[in-house]
């Protein structure tokens, strides 16, 4: 089968690897769709990140460079291994994209396997990925969708389950105001979970064609351009003189996050989603001031059925996020570098790696 190899930085290749094995207690799956997340741009440009590099296997997967990339994806059952009883040849299928040891609680109740040593990712660190035509995973990882829901939105359930989970860190509610600092991927399906869980959303970004979209997405009440208009004293007029209840940053910019700070009413709570790769400097003296709870966010935990159930229930249509489609031949030069040089024009870029559906 096809599959995309993460070589090293910059080096990306389209390689003939075997088909994966299904082994007991594991889920055959051809994927029908597998978005490119900022995370394998960062591994293209910057990397390797989260992949382990060369003579430096991964201590739980045991692999090393090259490995399948891809961990945003969807796709249809295939074969289920033994002691697999719950799930169909024909089901469709979303993962959840860990690399977890054995001994860590991955049940129902946990709220911290996502925090645990070594914690990685399928698609990342080895396990095979979406940017393969088939891949094997455990039968933990895998969750069923509604064949309702079509396969192409689905593959977006993995990035709009890291806007849930920094939702719930945030303690948002029905009825609270929502500054969302940045309107690419992550930022707009964080809009999308507030929306759909009745919050006002107000999303600060340069963009012009990201506010469009945020906007004819449904996703923001308010976009603002921090170029044109104070964006803190735009949330205080739109709030009676408070300040938003909830901040959300999406970008690491310095000053995306001093403006969600200044925008944030006192006791409010500032979220960082957004992964930085350099040290932030920090109003301190404003913090103590005002009471502001700053809270870190990463990835998910037992956050997909519940993101599941906003997209079966119809409350976020992820259609509108979908900005492309194109085969595994066209991963670097019309997936990465639009993404890369162009992001403005793009949200999701979808990859087929059969090249069915395009």
């Amino acid at each position: 089968m096809k599959a995309a190899r993460y070589y090293d930085r910059g080096d990306i290749r389209i390689d003939d690897v075997p088909e994966p094995e299904v082994a007991p207690g594991t889920v055959g799956i051809d994927v029908a769709w597998c978005g490119i997340c900022g995370t394998d741009l960062h591994e293209y440009l910057e990397g390797p990140i989260f992949a382990p590099a060369h003579g430096h296997s991964h201590p739980i997967s045991g692999e090393t460079l090259p490995v399948t990339l891809g961990h945003e994806f969807s796709g249809v059952v295939y074969a289920v291994g033994e002691g697999v009883d719950d799930l169909e040849v024909g089901q469709h299928v979303v993962v959840e994209p860990y690399i977890i040891r054995d001994d860590v609680n991955t049940g129902p109740d946990s709220k911290d396997y996502h925090l645990s040593p070594d914690m990685n990712f399928i698609g990342l660190a080895g396990r095979g990925g979406g940017l393969g035509e088939k891949v094997v995973v455990q039968r933990r990882w895998v969750h069923p969708i509604d064949q309702s829901v079509p396969l192409d939105q689905a593959a977006l359930v993995e990035p709009l389950s890291v806007g849930y989970h920094a939702v719930q860190r945030s303690g948002a509610k029905a009825g609270d105001v929502a500054l969302v600092g940045g309107a690419g991927p992550i930022g707009l399906l964080t809009a999308a979970v507030l929306k759909a869980q009745g919050i006002t959303v107000a999303i600060s970004e340069l963009s012009p064609l990201r506010r469009q979209k945020a906007v004819e997405a449904g996703v923001a009440d308010y976009a603002l351009d921090p170029s044109e208009v104070d964006v803190a004293e735009e949330v205080r007029k739109l709030t009676g003189g408070k300040g938003a209840d909830v901040a959300f940053e999406c970008t690491s910019v310095q000053v995306v996050l001093d403006t969600l700070m200044d925008a944030l009413r006192p006791t409010g709570v500032l979220v960082v989603v957004s992964i930085w790769g350099k040290r932030a400097e920090f109003d301190m003296h404003k913090l103590v001031m005002k009471e502001i709870d700053l809270r870190g966010t990463i990835a998910y935990v037992n956050s997909h059925p519940a993101t599941i159930e906003l997209v079966e229930s119809g409350k976020i249509d992820l259609s509108p996020f979908i900005t492309g489609k194109i085969g595994l031949d066209g991963l670097v030069d019309e997936g990465f570098d639009t993404l890369i040089n162009r992001n403005e024009t793009a949200v999701k870029i979808l990859v087929s790696p059969s090249g069915k559906g395009l």
